[in-house]
């Protein structure tokens, strides 16, 4: 079996190891593929492994010898189903693997909006502590979480991880998404959505990107929040309309917010919220723990080994 994998390098810097998928068969990895790349290097595989490259239509039907596409990721919007399907391609994606790594990211975010540690961090490192003439100083308002209401938009995997955290730091967790379950309602209060923006003093996002959830922070649901608020964004960047965001931020309306996603990446420099007040941006790196990335790897050869059997799993185009 050919296989190819034409952008390995944000899975696998060179901190794990290929010798899953090369126990498969003849194994090539790229470790980024340029969109006038992607056909030649595909053409004679039988097996493609994408994380963001796509895979279109025509790539699709360019490659006689394809039967397997696996997707280095949960989402796989970057690979033309109806294609694969009308070519009888099997596509499997990696459904869960970065739970804790995701949910913690989180936290972190909303820990560094409270307390600015990198900041006071640096500020020490800077004399300004040897220099000063109290024994303590702060830069920013400092901000205790226990008691203050965290709201959930999104209340799967993730979602829940996040509220446990939430919870163990003191916060009330109150929550909203679109199909309920019997784990949610024993960790959180479910709430229509108006409610959650009216009654959370931090709203994370933790749901998928899908038409009913794309801009769902806006001008019109910013203005239903408490004043002060703080947003976070670990999950997709087109959930946020991002000039109605800067603005909010600008104006004070929302305190801060913590990103990690942003609606085009790698962000470009006339993104608003570069300029925008307590904005936190990370460069997408919230699945990117080593653990994390591993689970991601060992799952993606297990889809192929199964595939392999005749007993595939994770297949999203069935």
């Amino acid at each position: 079996m050919n296989i190819v994998v034409l952008d390995g390098y944000t899975e696998n810097p060179g901190d794990l190891s290929w010798n899953g998928l090369e126990s498969l068969g003849e194994l090539t990895v790229y470790d980024r593929t340029p969109l006038d790349q992607i056909a030649a290097r595909a053409q004679d595989a039988d097996a493609v492994y994408v994380n963001k490259v796509p895979l279109d239509r025509e790539t699709i039907f360019s490659c006689p010898n394809l039967k397997f596409i696996g997707v280095l990721a949960t989402g796989y919007n970057v690979v033309d189903i109806a294609a694969a399907r009308e070519r009888g391609i099997v596509v499997c994606n990696i459904p869960t693997y970065g739970t804790a790594a995701v949910s913690q990211f989180a936290i972190a975010m909303l820990l560094e909006i409270c307390h600015h540690t990198a900041h006071h961090s640096d500020a020490v490192h800077a004399g300004r502590w040897e220099q000063s003439a109290d024994w303590c100083f702060w830069d920013y308002p400092l901000i205790e979480l226990a008691g203050k209401t965290m709201g959930i938009i999104g209340f799967g995997r993730i979602g829940q991880a996040t509220g446990r955290i939430a919870k163990a730091l003191g916060m009330d967790v109150i929550a909203y998404d679109e199909s309920e379950n019997g784990a949610g309602r024993a960790l959180a209060e479910y709430v229509p959505l108006d409610a959650l923006f009216a009654r959370s003093n931090v709203i994370a996002l933790h749901c998928p990107l899908l038409p009913s959830t794309q801009g769902i922070i806006n001008r019109e649901s910013i203005a239903k929040m408490k004043d002060g608020v703080i947003i976070l964004n670990n999950a997709r960047g087109p959930l946020i309309v991002e000039q109605d965001l800067a603005d909010a931020l600008n104006s004070g309306k929302v305190y801060a917010a913590g990103l990690d996603v942003v609606s085009t990446e790698p962000i470009q420099g006339d993104n608003p919220l570069l300029k925008a007040k307590n904005c936190l941006i990370t460069p997408h790196i919230s699945w990117a723990p080593k653990e994390s990335r591993q689970r991601l790897m060992d799952t993606a050869v297990g889809n192929l080994r199964r595939f392999l059997a005749g007993e595939p799993v994770n297949v999203v185009n069935p």
